[in-house]
């Protein structure tokens, strides 16, 4: 029984849910790791000349060979014409064997064998593969790949973390770029880890019992694993055992800002909480680009509200995310933006102090900076504005709340209503009595950083009007200040002309 299943208060359209991940979308092809060691491999080559004048080009089939025999098959080649390449494999092969045979294949090389790989062409390389199909075996005719069963995708060799990319044929030169990537991001050394994680299980399981503490060491140790430049040291996997702490089974908090919308805008240290993670409670605000990034595992919680709509109460939330943490759960708390930024997250810290949890923060990209980045839009433009501000646009109740109003009005300074789609209306009259120009430049954004994004510039005064257009289901910033002036003129209204006056200075402040 979960936290969801035993409170009572919880039931109701508002209260946290468990939610599903997406089904998996349609696969082109499915990705098998076969286990070819000491199993028999048939290679068909061509003759010399196949019909030609010069001899065949080898360098597909030499390539299988090897990839074949590193796996740890035994792979017997029959091909009349032997290129030198190959013969030097049989001599070295990496792993397995590599047995030449100067011949034409014949359907009854077909026995027993567990692969077959056509290095042929035309009416040659169609028996080839029909012959295998009617023998029940897989395979893959080089560089025609809708004639056999399977394909060979281009491959990162971490032994023992073997990762295979396939574009289907598509095109390889993406698949061929995605590998380069992956290569430069996953350290030689981690091959070394993980052969000692194969060697430490036992270790772990005599020494740690099932539960939060296991769990932990092994996240611990993919931290250290992807990070790692050589291979662990005998005191590497001392500090790991060290830092384990069997008695507790007690859980953890993480709470991580998934930034105002683009999936690539969240941190990597943010994803790689998500990826351990085995409790997700998320907002409305996170994408399901986002949610798709998690643990697949991992039970989804959603916790979030509609603008204008029912909500979770805070206290629900708190007293749920204790309850999986104390049941030994890894939770990972998923906010849209950053947390310190009206994400409530000092009323979720306090509740995780006051049980005892471990928690941590991982900040994310707030939807201010998310914006102006989109925009090109400086919020410290330092001819333009000498602060900036962020403050909220809606106050408990939903409605527009209390500000100090001249402190909003100074010309000099950017202001940014988080949150205020709906209450704009209401705090413009309350700007304007306290001094600022109908004539200040104004941007309100809907949905910043996601493909669907949209924003409206006007004066202050007409932006009410001007946000009739904007989808207010949709997240909604607002940035009142001189630094959208140059956004206002590409949209044919007034460029404010710079200042030098204009000393900089900074202040982050929040409502």
């Amino acid at each position: 029984m979960s936290p969801l299943d035993t409170d009572p208060r919880l039931a109701g359209s508002a209260a946290p849910r468990d939610t599903r991940p997406a089904r998996l979308s349609p696969l082109a092809v499915l990705p098998v790791f076969l286990d070819l060691k000491g199993k028999r491999v048939v290679v068909a080559g061509p003759s010399e000349t196949d019909g030609r004048h010069e001899p065949p080009e080898t360098d597909g089939m030499v390539w299988k060979v090897e990839l074949l025999a590193a796996a740890g098959a035994c792979v017997e080649v029959y091909a009349p014409y032997v290129p030198p390449e190959l013969a030097a494999l049989q001599a070295s092969p990496p792993a397995g064997c590599v047995l030449i045979i100067e011949r034409r294949w014949t359907a009854a090389d077909f026995t027993g064998a567990a692969v077959a790989i056509g290095a042929l062409q035309d009416d040659d390389a169609d028996a080839f593969a029909a012959a295998a199909r009617a023998a029940g075996i897989p395979v893959n005719v080089v560089d025609t790949p809708g004639l056999g069963t399977f394909n060979f995708g281009t491959i990162v060799n971490r032994a023992p973390l073997t990762i295979g990319i396939s574009t289907e044929g598509a095109a390889p030169v993406v698949g061929q770029l995605i590998r380069a990537r992956i290569e430069a991001l996953v350290h030689p050394a981690v091959g070394a880890w993980l052969s000692t994680a194969k060697a430490l299980r036992d270790t772990v399981k005599a020494r740690l019992p099932m539960g939060a503490a296991r769990r932990d060491l092994w996240r611990r140790f993919a931290d250290r694993a992807l990070s790692a430049e050589h291979p662990p040291s005998q005191a590497d996997i001392d500090d790991l055992f060290n830092a384990a702490h069997p008695a507790s089974q007690t859980g953890s908090v993480v709470l991580v800002g998934a930034g105002p919308g683009d999936p690539e805008l969240i941190t990597l240290k943010g994803l790689r909480a998500l990826q351990s993670a085995d409790v997700i409670m998320y907002d409305r605000l996170v994408g399901p680009e986002i949610l798709e990034m998690g643990r697949r595992e991992a039970r989804r919680v959603l916790v979030g509200k509609t603008g204008g709509g029912k909500s979770c109460r805070q206290s629900d939330i708190n007293d749920v995310m204790v309850a999986f943490a104390r049941d030994g759960k890894r939770v990972v708390r998923l906010k849209g933006g950053d947390p310190m930024v009206f994400g409530r997250a000092n009323e979720e810290i306090e509740a995780c102090r006051a049980a005892g949890i471990r928690f941590e923060v991982v900040p994310g990209v707030s939807a201010a900076m998310g914006a102006a980045a989109q925009l090109g839009m400086s919020l410290t433009d330092r001819t333009l504005a000498r602060r900036v501000q962020f403050v909220t646009g809606h106050a408990e109740n939903g409605q527009a709340p209390e500000h100090d109003w001249p402190r909003l009005a100074d010309p000099w300074t950017t202001t940014v209503f988080y949150m205020g789609g709906r209450t704009f209306a209401q705090m413009l009259p309350k700007l304007l009595a306290a001094g600022l120009d109908p004539d200040t430049p104004a941007v309100a954004v809907s949905a910043a950083t996601r493909p669907n994004a949209s924003h409206v510039a006007a004066e202050v005064a007409r932006l009410s009007v001007a946000m009739s257009g904007l989808d207010q289901s949709r997240p909604c910033l607002i940035v009142v200040g001189r630094v959208v002036s140059k956004l206002l003129a590409a949209a044919g209204g007034p460029e404010i002309e710079a200042s030098t006056a204009a000393q900089p200075s900074l202040v982050a402040a929040e409502d």
